[in-house]
């Protein structure tokens, strides 16, 4: 007894402090390579887990009203075409070689991260309205890859089509469908208390992602520290970018609104990416993939801190 209420109160004291905890992970993952490349493989189950999870506290229908508005789609145009744009002047004005352009462009036409709806959750904002962000970034996703490798890539493009749908089915409509069915057959009495008791672990799922992706650049780093360090800043800068914008441009609709959008946007899920359209990236993608996870995890401890600077 004694043993369970002690990991219980481990755990609330996680959930308490998971914005930090969340770059705890990606710097233990640094640290422990070895295990966080082991632990690479299991991150799907743990998206489906954590997709799954969320979407069974939102109401589809008004998922699906969210998803239907052009405000939403106006997001995806800035989070993915105007961010393309923008990177790629910088890119050429700072005369990074092809292969790097290659990468920082792949980079932002990349949609959001799977987690940002549990993070935007846990700032207490609108998680619904991230959510409806997330997917409709993810939608257009193949075109905005597509088209970066059309311009930035001399070779031949051929996009695995069928893996990325897969994904879609598994990690959106395959969660929204299961949401769907147990709202529908469940009572709802019983499925308030379950989500009572599960929604406040539901975010401890996050700290998978930083962990488990970071290895990557850890072997970077461990093969050449200088190069690790450059792609480090240029993540780090490109974080940095897309929340500055996101934020600036959605100010006018309020601080909620402008929070959540510069989080959605500074997130975001290269793994889906690298899925798609693999090698066709270049040698540059994976290693700065690997570099995003350190500041991506940064970013909800900074918005946290912006937003409480903002009510004083």
């Amino acid at each position: 007894m004694a043993v369970t209420q002690n990991l219980l109160q481990g755990l609330l004291f996680l959930v308490r402090n998971s914005l930090p905890f969340m770059f705890v992970f990606a710097v233990l993952g640094f640290l422990l390579p070895s295990v966080s490349l082991a632990f690479f493989p299991f991150l799907p189950i743990v998206l489906f887990t954590l997709m799954s999870l969320t979407l069974l506290g939102m109401k589809q229908n008004e998922l699906i009203k969210r998803l239907s508005s052009k405000g939403i789609w106006l997001y995806a145009m800035l989070h993915s075409a105007v961010f393309m744009g923008v990177v790629s002047v910088i890119g050429w004005w700072l005369a990074f070689d092809s292969d790097l352009l290659l990468a920082i462009v792949a980079v932002g036409a990349t949609g959001s991260l799977f987690a940002t709806p549990a993070i935007v959750r846990a700032l207490g904002f609108d998680s619904l309205q991230a959510m409806a962000m997330t997917i409709a970034t993810t939608l257009v996703l193949p075109l905005s890859i597509f088209i970066t490798l059309i311009f930035f890539q001399t070779q031949s493009v051929k996009l695995d089509w069928g893996s990325y749908f897969i994904r879609l089915v598994v990690f959106i409509f395959g969660p929204m469908l299961f949401s769907f069915f147990v709202h529908r057959f469940l009572p709802e009495e019983t499925l308030s208390r379950f989500l009572m008791k599960i929604s406040p672990y539901t975010i401890l799922l996050v700290f998978a992602f930083p962990f488990g992706l970071v290895g990557s650049f850890r072997v970077l780093f461990d093969q050449d520290p200088m190069m690790a360090l450059n792609y480090f800043l240029i993540a780090t800068g490109l974080c940095c970018l897309f929340f500055a914008l996101s934020y600036l441009f959605y100010r006018k609709h309020g601080k909620a609104i402008a929070l959540t959008a510069a989080i959605t946007s500074g997130n975001r899920n290269v793994l889906l990416t690298y899925s798609i359209a693999g090698t066709l990236l270049g040698p540059a993608f994976l290693p700065l993939a690997g570099a995003l996870q350190i500041p991506t995890y940064l970013l909800p401890v900074f918005t946290r801190w912006l937003n409480r600077s903002l009510l004083k």
